[in-house]
């Protein structure tokens, strides 16, 4: 009876490694960019990492570390 109340999800979802990255890149950004230019560059095309900040943190170990490091660059939010 309640199967036709569940939620049918079409796309992949994130591993529990992945959901992980995700939210350390995501914090880490807020924290030193502030929200709107956090969610900017996550979201945004970076063209000293090649891609999109985000996905590149969600993909891998070494692509949450490459995110971290330019972020460790970028201006503390006042």
């Amino acid at each position: 009876m309640n199967s036709r109340f569940r939620k049918n999800f079409s796309t992949p979802r994130l591993s529990d490694e992945q959901a992980k990255r995700q939210g350390r890149v995501s914090q880490a950004a807020f924290l030193t960019l502030g929200q709107a230019d956090a969610i900017s560059f996550l979201n945004g095309h970076d063209e000293s990492l090649g891609g999109r900040p985000l996905d590149l943190a969600i993909a891998s170990d070494e692509g949450l570390a490459a995110v971290e490091l330019v972020l460790a660059t970028r201006k503390v939010a006042s």
